[in-house]
């Protein structure tokens, strides 16, 4: 209950009391702290229940494995893997589907695959976690043929199995099939879309530019539109330059989420990108007077069963000369090769110079040095970013992998690239 309820402190006062632990309750204890963002201590808790005796079952390995997913600590959860294999509960429909979602979420969907072909009985939370994986990685047509697919089985998709291709189409930029699968969703299917699907399809038609049509879909829903159509809408005037639309926007976010500084920065940003100071210090004041800032760049990387964590301009990490050093013989080779900065993504009013350097201080860029700093050639790096990977990040990780002959995954906020021989699954469509 109180894990439920996000009351880690007093789970752990209950355990402290009981004469005796079991199964069940170190299962509850590693579900509460899976789910309440606290995934290295419940990959600690599994580690000291085996300690103490315990064999884990087909009920605690579903709750450790979305910590593995969520921190994509990848190695760990092949380890959980490994250990359902030897207790002979891989097969189990719940233990299998969560092992989809986490090797989806660390980046391999090629093995999230291996698990859904190998499993004897699929549910729809099952399909849902592929189709769920394959639009995270920008594999639009994967989606669709796993959505075609299970469809063809007899299993009847939901609302969350429409969220999913939606969103494929999305990332994919297939405008015209997105629309057709919103459509089909209330006419073939009886599933009345939900804010969730509107919240797609303002993101696919913002994402092709078409701000106005993206607008006047929010204006005609029949629901009242919250934070998550509202974002969107706002993050697409940002990158198509569209203040009035985007001011709108962001009014509308102000008042169902005061606090929220992300909304307040993506306005700054589009002022900003017309070169437009006095917009930019006002809304910087607003924040100010709210006690708001502006949340700091962060990504972590694995490298050997260690979790490193950078902040954007971090100089704390022991190797930041290092790094510093690394991310200045790079951007030799790249200007070599004819690469120019993009500063446009500094959004400040400041000198072209200090601009560049500033893009050196993205946390992305810092995990991914010090990725190569500890790594051999050939070894495939990963990334996990608290924020969007910017455009200038984007196009000097394309050129990393090129370069430096690595393989290296990048999951955002929104979804993940696959960096290799200078290209990006997501073809830039992100």
């Amino acid at each position: 209950m109180y894990g439920k309820c996000a009351r880690p402190n007093e789970m752990s006062k209950v355990c402290e009391e009981l004469h005796e632990m079991d199964v069940v309750s170190w299962t509850s204890m590693i579900a509460s702290c899976s789910q309440n963002g606290k995934d290295m201590e419940a990959l600690e808790l599994f580690r000291e229940m085996q300690m103490e005796g315990l064999k884990p079952n087909s009920v605690t390995i579903p709750c450790l494995l979305p910590a593995c997913g969520n921190i994509a600590a990848l190695m760990h959860g092949k380890a959980v893997h490994c250990f359902s294999l030897k207790n002979w509960v891989s097969n189990d429909v719940y233990v299998g589907t969560a092992l989809i979602d986490m090797y989806a979420n660390c980046g391999r969907i090629q093995l999230s695959r291996r698990c859904f072909d190998s499993m004897p009985r699929r549910n729809l939370v099952s399909w849902n976690a592929l189709l769920g994986g394959y639009a995270m990685h920008g594999k639009t047509k994967e989606a669709l043929e796993v959505f075609n697919l299970m469809q063809k089985s007899g299993q009847e998709p939901d609302f969350i199995s429409f969220t999913s291709v939606l969103s494929a189409c999305s990332q994919g930029g297939l405008t015209e099939e997105g629309k057709f699968y919103f459509d089909s969703m209330s006419k073939d299917y009886g599933i009345e879309p939900r804010l969730e699907h509107y919240s797609c399809m303002v993101s696919l038609l913002g994402r092709a530019g078409r701000i106005v049509e993206a607008y006047t879909m929010v204006k005609q829903m029949p629901m009242e539109p919250d934070g998550c159509i509202w974002g969107p809408l706002l993050s697409s005037c940002r990158v198509h330059h569209n203040l009035a639309i985007g001011e709108i926007a962001a009014r509308k976010l102000f008042e169902l989420e005061p606090n929220n500084p992300g909304n307040y920065v993506l306005l700054s940003n589009i002022y900003a990108s017309k070169s437009m100071w006095v917009e930019v210090n006002s809304v910087r004041e607003m924040m100010k007077s709210k006690g708001l800032r502006k949340n700091p760049g962060c990504s972590w990387i694995e490298i050997k069963n260690k979790v490193h964590m950078l902040l954007a301009g971090d100089n704390l990490h022991p190797q930041m000369p290092e790094i510093t050093k690394k991310l200045g013989e790079l951007r030799v080779e790249m200007q070599k090769s004819g690469y120019l900065p993009h500063t446009d993504f500094v959004l400040q009013d400041v000198e072209e110079q200090d601009k560049e350097e500033m893009l050196c201080d993205h946390s992305e860029k810092l995990a991914v040095a010090l990725g190569l700093l500890n790594t051999s050639r050939g070894f495939p790096l990963q990334v996990i970013k608290n924020l969007r990977i910017c455009g200038d990040c984007h196009a000097v990780i394309k050129f990393i992998s090129e370069f430096e002959d690595r393989e290296i995954f990048v999951r955002d906020t929104n979804r993940f690239h696959h960096f290799k021989d200078g290209a990006c699954s997501c073809g830039d469509l992100w």
